[in-house]
């Protein structure tokens, strides 16, 4: 509410959702020119699946996502879609530079290339159980809910995704969450897992 309130005030029309079910209500309601979401909502779908989800029905969309994550984790492509824009919240620092955010995610020229190296052919090397696991954490499910999906233990799972996170080079980098950027891999090459 207070980031609508502030574009308000620097002249944006702005309708606030609570949820991403409620953000796609009022998509068809308010019929917006961009979306303004976190990564992480708190529940599913995923601000990075409702934005997917928002692009394809309108292309014109411009995107911001305004989050805490590191930008790395955005991946170089944001969350990949094409004109997504990221805004670190840490690094925000004025209203005025959310606007310019806005802006360039509205321009109709390309958006600025981050100097986030693109994944790499990492996904290639992964077996077909590696994928299934990347899939499931794609979907935001916890190393529990991914023993009981796969009928492993919950320590199985860990020494898997430990791996997998070693082939895919995301370890190492405490200001990156491990999770997020190997879901952010899987997101740009495959779309938002279902």
């Amino acid at each position: 509410m207070l980031v609508c309130d502030m574009l308000e005030r620097c002249g944006w029309e702005t309708a606030a959702a609570a949820d991403a079910a409620e953000a796609a209500r009022l998509f068809a309601e308010f019929d917006p020119d961009a979306l303004l979401t976190d990564i992480d909502l708190g529940s599913r779908p995923s601000g990075a699946e409702l934005a997917s989800m928002l692009s394809e029905l309108a292309p014109h969309l411009g995107i911001v996502f305004l989050s805490s994550y590191p930008r790395a984790a955005a991946g170089a492509k944001v969350m990949g879609l094409d004109r997504a824009v990221f805004v670190s919240k840490q690094d925000l620092g004025s209203p005025a530079d959310l606007v310019a955010a806005l802006e360039v995610a509205l321009s109709t020229g390309p958006v600025p290339t981050p100097s986030v190296p693109p994944p790499t052919d990492a996904l290639g090397t992964l077996t077909r159980h590696q994928l299934e696991v990347l899939a499931m954490i794609a979907r935001g499910w916890s190393n529990e809910q991914i023993a009981e999906a796969s009928g492993s233990t919950v320590r199985a799972v860990e020494r898997s995704v430990s791996r997998l996170f070693e082939r895919l080079g995301v370890t190492g980098d405490a200001a990156v969450s491990s999770r997020v950027a190997a879901a952010t891999m899987y997101v740009a090459a495959f779309g938002p897992a279902r």
